[in-house]
């Protein structure tokens, strides 16, 4: 089994969740489900940010033309079904499903027909930035699926390929680094390389804001989540290790 990790960069316009979302830079979505067969296409999503954002990205969910994935950028016809499933202040969990139409496509429908089944899903999405992780066969044309993805998102989108790797059994599971999100790790490189962390600082956040071309808002955002999840990561080490350290001395 390989992993296949690629993004896409939506242009302004184009689809209503990237717009949200670019707007507000401490919301994010994460997929917990996805499945798609050749006629429909399913998925729930997890979102989380400010409360604004939480409501605008509600209201992007619910509008009638949009179909979650879905790659026409014209009316498509298709018979669309969102629902709610939580909803907080902070918080949404979405349900969508459509019914394909003879023009719609998608990344997972694009997937299914040069990838084949059995495929896993996994999305992330901040900014206008959407990162899919793709868990496939070791002998699947990862090259015919991401020309005919080229094809499909025409002019709307950016595309990059981040990864194609083999699965590691024997990778560290928890570690943290690995784990992080690529826009948060590439934050936390470029922090780190321009001396952000130094004492005293060698460049400022607006400063390197600057340098990587993104929104002080943003990245600050990411800096936060990362060193939030690194911190998360150290503590439950520490307390694994002391843990086992009590166990021993008893």
């Amino acid at each position: 089994m390989r992993e296949f990790v690629f993004a896409l960069e939506y242009d302004p316009g184009t689809n209503p969740v990237a717009d949200v979302l670019e707007a507000n830079p401490e919301t994010t979505v994460r997929s917990l489900a996805c499945h798609v067969t050749p006629e429909s296409l399913w998925r729930v999503d997890h979102a989380t940010g400010t409360q604004a954002g939480i409501e605008a990205l509600e209201a992007a969910y619910r509008e009638p033309t949009y179909c979650a994935d879905c790659l026409v950028r014209d009316d498509c016809g298709a018979d669309c079904e969102t629902q709610l499933l939580d909803r907080s202040s902070d918080e949404l969990v979405v349900y969508t499903y459509w019914d394909r139409t003879d023009i719609c496509t998608s990344v997972p429908h694009l997937a299914l027909e040069y990838l084949g089944e059995g495929l896993l899903f996994e999305t992330y999405r901040e900014g206008r930035r959407y990162r899919w992780r793709i868990v496939l066969g070791s002998d699947a044309p990862v090259g015919d699926f991401f020309d005919a993805l080229g094809d499909e998102v025409g002019e709307c989108a950016g595309m990059e390929m981040l990864r194609l790797t083999d699965l590691d059994p024997g990778r560290e599971e928890d570690d943290a680094d690995a784990s992080l999100p690529a826009e948060q790790r590439a934050a936390l490189q470029a922090a780190v390389e321009y001396g952000y962390y130094e004492t005293p600082r060698r460049t400022d956040l607006s400063e390197l804001a600057e340098k990587l071309d993104v929104p002080r808002s943003t990245l600050s955002y990411r800096l936060r989540r990362a060193e939030a999840s690194l911190a998360t990561a150290f503590v439950a080490d520490d307390s694994l290790e002391w843990d086992e350290t009590l166990a021993v001395g008893r």
